[in-house]
């Protein structure tokens, strides 16, 4: 019986020691800036690659990252209102034949390879005069709120990769919400 309880310890410890590496996404600074007459996002994310997402990269599985967007309008009384919510999506895939990275934009539609999995992050890692809303939308006399969050799409993976995506922490790969006062 000791040794079942100390085979069990050593189990449960050997993930920790052996998967040393820091993975998850950030967003380092995000902003929101009229031009003309629509609010443009600009924004810098930060990615750390998991092992299992590597992995699953060089094997030739697809990742989908989505890039969301809110504004909100900001109540006293009752939770904030929800005035738009817009996101833009990127496909990155390890291609070994070619021995390179693709990442496709999938709300232009833009292709670029890269010969390096740095190169293709960094490819997503910013994103520049993303329209969200239009002045016109927003009260002068209210205060809003905008928030950003980049996140690892689990439901795109490949569905006998799906479960174990769910239940392995190695594939929570989510930024928290990066929440800032919109000047109007």
């Amino acid at each position: 019986m000791p040794c079942f309880v100390i085979l069990l310890c050593c189990l449960f410890a050997l993930p920790k020691t052996v998967v040393a590496d820091e993975f998850g996404f950030a967003v380092k600074n995000a902003e929101m800036t009229l031009q003309g007459d629509h609010y443009v996002l600009n924004a810098e994310f930060d990615f750390a690659l998991s092992m299992r997402a590597r992995e699953a990269l060089q094997n030739g599985i697809p990742l989908y990252w989505v890039m969301q967007v809110k504004v909100l309008q900001h109540r006293d009384l009752l939770w904030n209102k929800s005035l738009v919510e817009r996101s833009i999506r990127y496909k990155i895939q390890y291609h070994a034949l070619l021995n390179m990275y693709r990442v496709r934009n999938e709300l232009t539609e833009q292709v670029t390879n890269f010969s390096t999995l740095t190169s293709a992050l960094d490819e997503i890692s910013s994103l520049h005069n993303f329209t969200v809303i239009a002045q016109s939308e927003l009260d002068q006399t209210s205060r809003y709120l905008a928030a950003v969050q980049v996140k690892l799409d689990r439901d795109a993976l490949p569905l006998p990769l799906r479960p174990i995506a769910f239940v392995n922490p190695q594939w929570y790969l989510s930024s928290p919400w990066f929440v800032w006062s919109l000047k109007n």
